[in-house]
């Protein structure tokens, strides 16, 4: 006998979940023959295909296509079904099918979309036994009978529903998953959700980063007022979550959208799809505009507080959580060199107050362009059973959970925090959907919720620059009062050091934490004021005593460095440090602080590429680099082509590496006067 082949995994969900499983790769094959509902497909392979048996599979395949033959309404066959019933008396059909109550004759009337019919007789039994029948319809296996003696005062009505077959689950309980859900490991349980989407883990570009990004697409799905945005190039299956995988979901198509639709409708109180849906998507958003004035307010005031009011309707709720997919049609470095990654939205949405309302923003462009070895050929979960346990999550909260074991860097302000708890309570729903998890989870989630909403803080600062100027997200073990900070995977790879002139107040160095060296960025503006220095980015008092220092010593010299009509007295200067290769900051950055905050009053760049080594007393001495090979290679690697080094390295030159020196162009500098002279681009 014949078996297909398959895993552990596999193995594991067919012993526990018989009949709630598909095989994954039966269901496009189906697809691309027939335009039904994914979950009506999955519906019908786990009861008919869910073996290891290659000839049961088989014949199962061939049965599931003669019933959707037979059955399966396509929405063009309306009249020919209609006729069909008509002539037989009796008719089997797979359709969706509502219920709405017509008070005036006391009376429960059904609605079959595809075969378009809208006043069925149907017995109030089936009413009771589905209550999902009034909230928006179920796909069902539905018999009818057609009696043309049916009337209902002088009108007939001669379709009647004799018997439902749910195709979508008229109920649901979570206890058998909860029952053997420790037979699985963390690791298998993501697989087994990712298999559940169609895709296959064990793909090799299938990381265990890129997994956790494909399956925080479904945080909104799990977890209430959740807003979320992801760009990225086409191809990377953006939309397949909220347009297949879930009934609870709607996909809103690039174009016009009203106000009434999504919130309310003045005239009739009907609720819009906020309060209708547990997820509201917007695909191809860069197109998505709203031809109502208060448009952009009335979801601001909904992204913020889960509430909004309009016109005489009064406050009204809702818990759909908010998703905005869209495009990048160029590289991220190139974008982010001349613009900022919000770039690609409507300009109508390029409003700080609407955009500081994303809680995660899904970097898409770090997920793969999907082939046909991404798409799994494994089991699992059905899609209506999927879409269930997915909506049982929304029960359950997990916000306040991390601060048993960690507590937020003084960065983050109120939305700052509350993005990051719905983060690490919708990964924590995933991953552990009864609650059994580590401090090393939460850990782990922390971090990645830090990092996704600190990607929006870092666009909102190049568009609105002071006011969303602390980015330098951190966390803070209670247990070791250990201090980490976060960074963005775009601040770290390819060359961080850009090759254009460096921006006036803006500088690049190496820090010496006790031989630990971190590449640092540091930024400085000056605003109008009275001398005060703020220093952000170190709870560390040596780091800010080795800023003060450079700072000082400006101020003490300030008719060498500065023109009669400019003092520190007139300026409040802030002081930006984050590190982007390495955690720990340290000092010796004495000199790119005296650069960076020159550049900042002069309003002047620096040199294209430039890095800045060495350090400087509050005397003014300059003081050499101790570990001068690993620092320079450290800048050069990043995008430096220039590097001002102390002339006390100069005796160093001998052990560096010619490959080293010819990708970087090291320039000596004797003292503070000099330094600034090298630094600044010359007119």
């Amino acid at each position: 006998m014949a078996s297909i082949s398959t895993d552990e995994l596999d193995l594991k969900l067919l012993d526990n979940f018989n009949g709630l499983v598909v095989k994954k790769d039966l269901t496009h094959k189906l697809k691309d023959g027939v335009n039904v509902p994914t979950f009506v497909l999955e519906y019908l392979l786990a009861n008919y295909c869910s073996t290891t048996d290659q000839e049961k599979l088989d014949k199962g395949m061939e049965n599931v296509k003669e019933i959707l033959k037979k059955h399966y309404v396509e929405p063009d066959q309306a009249g020919q079904v209609q006729s069909t019933m008509k002539a037989n008396s009796r008719h089997k059909i797979i359709d969706r099918i509502s219920v709405r109550l017509d008070p005036s004759q006391d009376k429960y009337w059904a609605r079959l979309f595809n075969s378009n019919i809208k006043n069925a007789n149907i017995p109030e039994h089936f009413v009771e036994e589905h209550d999902k029948l009034l909230s928006g319809g179920i796909w069902a296996i539905i018999d009818m009978e057609y009696d043309p003696e049916i009337k209902h005062g002088s009108t007939h009505y001669p379709f009647l529903v004799d018997n439902i077959q749910p195709i979508q689950l008229s109920s649901f309980s979570d206890d058998k998953i909860e029952a053997v859900i420790d037979q699985f490991s963390k690791e298998e349980w993501a697989n087994l959700l990712l298999r559940s989407l169609g895709l296959e883990p064990t793909a090799n570009d299938m990381t265990k980063r890129v997994k956790y990004l494909l399956l925080s697409r479904l945080i909104p799905l799990v977890e209430s007022n959740f807003n979320m945005i992801e760009l990225g190039p086409r191809g990377t299956g953006k939309s397949y979550v909220y347009r297949e995988l879930s009934p609870y979901a709607q996909l809103v198509s690039g174009g016009s959208t009203t106000v009434p639709q999504l919130f309310v409708n003045n005239a009739s109180g009907k609720i819009g799809m906020v309060g209708l849906w547990d997820t509201v998507a917007f695909d191809e958003v860069a197109g998505v505009k709203f031809n109502a004035k208060d448009g952009i307010q009335l979801m601001k005031d909904y992204m913020e507080s889960g509430s909004f009011s309009r016109g005489g309707s009064g406050e009204l709720t809702g818990t759909a959580s908010m998703v905005f997919n869209g495009n990048i049609n160029q590289s991220v470095e190139s974008l982010l060199k001349t613009s900022h990654l919000f770039e690609p939205l409507p300009e109508s949405l390029h409003d700080t107050a609407f955009l500081d309302r994303m809680h995660f923003y899904l970097p898409g462009w770090e997920v793969m362009k999907y082939s046909s070895n991404h798409f799994t050929t494994h089991f699992g979960f059905s899609v209506d059973f999927f879409a269930e346990f997915l909506k049982a999550r929304r029960r359950y909260t997990y916000v306040s959970e991390f601060e048993k074991y960690f507590s937020l860097g003084s960065h983050l302000q109120q939305r700052d925090s509350k993005a990051v708890k719905k983060t690490v309570s919708g990964m924590i729903k995933l991953f552990h959907p009864f609650g059994n998890f580590t401090k090393e989870d939460v850990r782990e989630y922390l971090e990645f919720a830090l990092e996704m909403r600190r990607r929006v803080k870092e666009q909102l600062k190049r568009i609105g620059g002071m006011e969303f100027w602390n980015t330098n997200f951190s966390y803070i073990d209670k247990e070791t009062q250990e201090e980490k900070y976060v960074t963005i995977p775009e601040e770290r790879s390819g060359n961080l050091i850009e090759s254009t002139p460096v921006k006036a107040g803006v500088g690049y160095t190496v820090s010496d934490n006790n031989g630990q060296l971190t590449l640092v960025k540091i930024e400085t503006i000056t605003t109008d004021g009275k001398g005060k220095l703020n220093i952000s980015g170190t709870s560390k008092t040596e780091i800010k005593q080795n800023i003060k220092n450079a700072y000082q010593y400006i101020r003490a010299n300030e008719k060498q460095f500065l023109p009669s009509n400019k003092s520190l007295n007139n300026y409040d200067i802030t002081i930006q440090l984050t590190p982007m290769i390495g955690a720990e900051l340290g000092t010796s950055i004495g000199a790119a602080i005296f650069v960076t905050i020159l550049t900042a009053v002069f309003k002047k760049s620096s040199k294209s590429g430039l890095g800045v080594l060495g350090d400087i007393s509050i005397g003014g001495g300059v003081k050499r680099v101790a570990k001068l090979s690993d620092s320079l290679a450290l800048l050069s690697d990043n995008g430096a082509k220039n590097v001002l080094v102390p002339i006390s390295n100069a005796s160093d030159m001998g052990d560096l590496n010619p490959e080293l020196l010819s990708k970087t162009n090291p320039l000596f500098y004797a003292s503070a006067q000099k330094l600034l002279e090298k630094a600044i681009v010359e007119e």
